[in-house]
């Protein structure tokens, strides 16, 4: 099976059944990007609402053993994510209270600086700020894994090195590959690999580049040279595609309620509309491509497994438990 570490969107019975044929397993969703902390619990009511009636196909996973489990009974496993910390209302003791109600995903910034650390967008990145200290402690006590996708270099640094557990960057690439402030440095991959995190690598456009979306063997050549830099037991998937979204929701990723102006996100002014997806990834089940990709470009049958899903159910074991 394969394990997508990130997507987003407004998914339905379609895309459910889709992801399946391309053989995922499990999936992280976004429940939300700015929203406050009563929009968020909307979020998660619309999600559980959702799953449970797509009960035959999907279901919601709170472990690594629910996420074999529900894989195993040939359904989806659906792991509950938001891409901001805001969620939390700057109230440490809601961290706990999310995780009840089975929220395993969180990063700790959505392209603007936060109380908790730097984003990937500021001028200068603060670095890892003392809320975002007791934020990482409280994620790791309660089983919530770190992610650091939109995060600034020296504020992911800063996470990585004081989180007791394994973080992660659940949707972007390295830096060396593709230049993009999106992406990751070198020294911020060797330290993921110190902390036995995981990169899931990205197949959004904006942050890959043509040359590696062009075909499946490009894409997995980039993943391969990930590893190079990470190690084999570091890298996993983490495509960042989106369902059902059109401009109302990709402006609110992009601007929310922050600014009265444009921005574009990962995007730019020469090419500010939604990115298109990866030559080889047209349709939502071209995902199953994959797994085929990467035996392509070399990699043995014991590597494929680790990029695809071994690797994401080592963290999540050890995040939030078997």
């Amino acid at each position: 099976m394969l394990i997508d570490g990130l997507q987003c969107g407004h998914f339905d019975r379609e895309a459910f059944e889709a992801l399946r044929r391309g053989d995922v397993g499990a999936v992280t969703v976004t429940c939300g990007f700015w929203e406050d902390v009563t929009e968020s619990l909307d979020s998660i009511a619309r999600w559980r609402d959702l799953c449970a009636e797509n009960a035959d196909i999907v279901g919601i996973a709170r472990s690594a053993a629910d996420i074999r489990r529900i894989a195993g009974e040939g359904k989806l496993a659906i792991v509950l994510g938001f891409q901001n910390a805001e969620l939390f209302g700057g109230r440490i003791r809601l961290v706990e209270m999310f995780a009840e109600l089975g929220v395993r995903c969180v990063q700790l910034t959505y392209n603007n600086q936060n109380s908790f650390a730097g984003s990937c967008y500021e001028a200068e990145d603060s670095g890892l700020a003392r809320f975002g200290r007791e934020l990482i402690k409280e994620m790791n006590r309660t089983g919530i894994l770190v992610d650091l996708s939109h995060v600034g270099n020296r504020s992911t640094l800063d996470a990585v090195k004081f989180s007791q557990k394994p973080v992660a960057i659940t949707h972007a690439n390295a830096d060396s590959l593709f230049p993009h402030k999106r992406n990751k440095t070198d020294d911020v991959l060797r330290a993921l690999r110190d902390n036995g995190g995981v990169i899931g690598c990205a197949t959004y456009r904006n942050i890959t580049g043509d040359h590696y979306c062009a075909t499946i063997e490009n894409w997995c050549t980039m993943v391969a040279r990930t590893v190079d830099l990470a190690g084999i037991d570091h890298v996993g998937v983490g495509t960042d595609r989106s369902h059902n979204f059109t401009k109302p929701d990709y402006d609110w990723m992009r601007m929310g309620r922050w600014t009265r102006g444009v921005d574009y996100g990962a995007a730019s002014a020469a090419k500010p509309g939604k990115a298109a997806p990866p030559d080889w990834f047209q349709t939502v089940s071209d995902i199953g491509k994959i797994e085929g990709g990467l035996a392509k470009v070399g990699f043995s049958p014991e590597e494929v497994k680790k990029i695809t899903h071994g690797n994401w159910l080592r963290v999540y074991e050890a995040v939030w438990g078997g």
